[in-house]
């Protein structure tokens, strides 16, 4: 679920026609100028599971990973209840519980006499994962990993280990992300052409092979760290350098977002790309690890209606990571 609307069907569609959606406006108590933002409407109608007793007072993080992950769980869902399955969860994150944490310690510093304790609980990056285990009564294992976009592509790659160990049956990456004036202002320090957004995304993953043509998960690279905007560059350019050129016919769904200085390291890294290319935060805005599962998605979806053969997905993080992966089609 995206700022396009909550489903991958409304995510399609907005990527199909190609024009950034429209932003609303986020104040910020104390300043006269509100920061533009792209924020996830409200569904029409309201899914009835956001009425489970764990999901009545959560932040927006965990309804959107919910929602995300049931819809890329369809009908395996149904196995989960009585233990037919063994589902690992990851849930990656980055500014995370945001809305309950600046509304916590906001009470606390005005009054740490009436501060509730019962918004604390759903202050810690974690408490996503534990309500979505909750609603899908899972008991297997499950993580939260935290980081820049690029922990998204850990995380696929962790889901990837847990299988090949049959640790698990299936695993769910997850990745989501709600929005508040105390990140946004943040990010508006380092960029300001940078539009923030909120939501998520999911991918399944599945040991047993298919009968049918499948979506395969055909390499991940190392995640090349950096520290300055120099050594960022470099380490688009090793994530590029380790997968190859691509091919005229192949997919790249990069993290380009129309905002010069934050692009530039990748768009200078995959500048001579030969096939064709997608940037869906140029469309969604700027997601933080929800929008490294929204180009995962967009890829995936691009495979399924045949119009490639293989992707790539490049993520360069915002402060910790350059990464890349790569998904085919397998017969």
């Amino acid at each position: 679920m995206s700022p396009a609307g909550w489903g991958v069907a409304a995510l399609s569609e907005a990527l199909v026609r190609g024009q950034p959606l429209p932003t609303s406006e986020l104040t910020r108590p104390g300043w006269p100028h509100p920061f533009r933002v792209r924020t996830a409407p409200a569904p029409s109608p309201r899914p009835s599971v956001l009425a489970h007793p764990r999901l009545r007072r959560t932040s927006p993080i965990a309804q959107h990973a919910v929602a995300a992950a049931l819809e890329a769980l369809g009908t395996d869902a149904a196995r989960l209840g009585d233990a037919a399955l063994r589902l690992g969860i990851v849930l990656c994150v980055m500014s995370g519980c945001v809305n309950y944490s600046r509304r916590f310690y906001d009470e606390t510093l005005k009054d740490p006499a009436t501060a509730s304790p019962l918004v604390f609980p759903e202050t810690v990056f974690n408490a996503p994962a534990s309500h979505l285990a909750a609603v899908l009564g899972t008991t297997a294992i499950n993580y939260t990993l935290v980081g820049d976009p690029g922990v998204f592509l850990q995380g696929v790659a962790l889901a990837a280990d847990w299988l090949v160990a049959e640790r698990v049956d299936s695993c769910l990456v997850i990745a989501a992300e709600e929005i508040d004036w105390l990140s946004t202002e943040a990010f508006a320090l380092f960029d300001d052409r940078v539009i923030l957004s909120e939501g998520a995304g999911a991918l399944y993953l599945r040991r047993e092979a298919s009968t049918a043509p499948a979506i395969r998960v055909a390499a991940i690279t190392r995640p090349y760290l950096f520290f300055d905007s120099p050594s960022r560059a470099r380490a688009a350019e090793r994530v590029k350098a380790e997968l190859g050129p691509g091919g005229p016919d192949d997919l790249l769904c990069d993290g380009l977002q129309a905002a010069p200085r934050t692009d530039r390291a990748e768009a200078s890294a995959w500048g001579g790309w030969p096939g064709a290319r997608l940037s869906p935060k140029v469309i969604l805005g700027e997601g933080l690890m929800a929008a490294a599962a929204w180009q995962c998605v967009a890829a995936v979806e691009s495979l399924r209606a045949g119009a490639h053969f293989t992707a790539t997905i490049s993520v360069v993080g915002c402060n910790q990571q350059a990464i890349a992966a790569q998904l085919c089609v397998s017969s």
